[in-house]
């Protein structure tokens, strides 16, 4: 563990592909089910992409914490450290929101990022100051707390109507609770509820504490890399059975609402997923296996040197595509994607390749800028 975690890196880029992927499609209108979130209870491929940034964070930060308490940082230091990150992540997301219009008024506070950043800000505490078993106990606590919470407390909903225990879109705790403190900044395509809201943030912190104790799993000396791969898949298989279960007889797995469901069974996809890289690039003791199956991440690998970075360009290249206007054919004003997708749509194929075709394209871009730093050396961190 002293040295960097390949496959980390390799699941880092296969994220951030998947975020691009599934955030840039030529028409909103025309999408596999597959690319686009579950319409409230279930879940999909789109819906592994939030919870995969928080376990990776989690790994990230156990790792990173622990070389800088090697090197004599103090617990002090390292949490401002940390908390002085979390910070430029919450602000880079935030400006995100205010692109292009920079209205203040009616941007949206809450977000992928702000959730990130947040989730850092309040979890480095126990990751700097717990061991393993604490995380592990924080992790349910946080989880329990939230079923409490939206479970047992009565709430006002949009139109005025009393809620108990409802988990319908607007009408549970969370939605009240952002209702109450970010009314006017909330996501425009619901008004009156945020899919990254506060009250989701506690289990939230609990995805990014899975991840924390897999970091400790890999740490712990008595187990060659094979066998650690062996046990991730098989927690991971527990974990959705668990997830699963928890999905029948507690809360349904939610995105949106990011319930204790969706948390374990998350976690249970983040194992086998980010197991699978651990044991071809980091586990197998076949160095022909290893360097075979790097060649084969290495865009994956070239994605997740530059994580924050392509995350924070993809969305704002694709802002400016939908803000840009151009002067069309028939001398009304379009925007600079539609007259990029036009071409595309004119391809003999379904509007669903259509528009699956413009997202690999813009992917493919993306990777194509990370893979001009890759080669220049340049490593954008926070």
């Amino acid at each position: 563990m002293s040295d960097r975690l390949a496959s980390l890196d390799a699941f880092r880029g296969f994220t951030i592909a998947g975020m691009v992927l599934v955030n840039n499609p030529g028409s909103w209108s025309h999408l596999y089910p597959q690319l686009a979130h579950a319409e409230w209870n279930g879940w999909t491929f789109t819906d592994w992409i939030f919870p995969f940034f928080l376990y990776i964070v989690g790994v990230a930060m156990v790792i990173s914490l622990g070389k800088a308490r090697l090197a004599g940082a103090r617990p002090g230091t390292l949490l401002l450290r940390t908390g002085k990150r979390a910070l430029i992540i919450i602000a880079i997301g935030l400006f995100l929101n205010l692109v292009p219009s920079f209205n203040f008024e009616t941007v949206r506070i809450p977000g992928v990022l702000q959730r990130i950043g947040l989730c850092v800000m309040l979890a480095a505490p126990l990751v700097i100051w717990m061991n393993w078993r604490g995380q592990a106990v924080a992790a349910v606590l946080l989880c329990a707390v939230y079923t409490v919470i939206q479970l047992n407390v009565p709430v006002m909903d949009a139109n005025g109507v009393i809620a108990l225990g409802s988990l319908q879109p607007g009408r549970d705790v969370g939605a009240y609770l952002d209702r109450l403190l970010l009314e006017g900044h909330l996501w425009t395509k619901a008004k009156t509820w945020d899919p990254e809201g506060l009250l989701s943030t506690l289990p939230a912190m609990a995805t990014l504490l899975t991840g924390a104790l897999t970091a400790h799993w890999l740490k712990a000396p008595a187990h060659d890399g094979a066998t650690r791969a062996v046990w991730m898949l098989l927690s991971g298989l527990l974990c959705l059975w668990v997830g699963a279960m928890l999905d029948s007889v507690l809360m349904p797995i939610n995105k949106s609402l990011w319930t204790p469901s969706y948390v374990v069974f998350m976690a249970g996809w983040s194992l086998i997923v980010f197991g699978a890289f651990y044991w071809l690039l980091d586990g197998v003791a076949n160095a022909n296996i290893r360097n075979r199956a790097a060649w084969w991440f290495k865009p994956f690998t070239v994605y997740g040197m530059n994580a924050l970075f392509i995350f924070a360009l993809s969305g704002l290249i694709a802002k400016m595509l939908g803000f840009i206007k151009l002067d069309g054919a028939d001398g009304r004003a379009v925007s600079l994607k539609a007259a990029l997708y036009a071409p595309i749509q004119s391809l003999p194929v379904s509007p669903v390749n259509q528009s699956l075709l413009f997202a690999i394209l813009f992917n493919l871009f993306m990777l194509g800028i990370a893979w001009f730093m890759w080669n220049k050396k340049w490593f954008i961190k926070v």
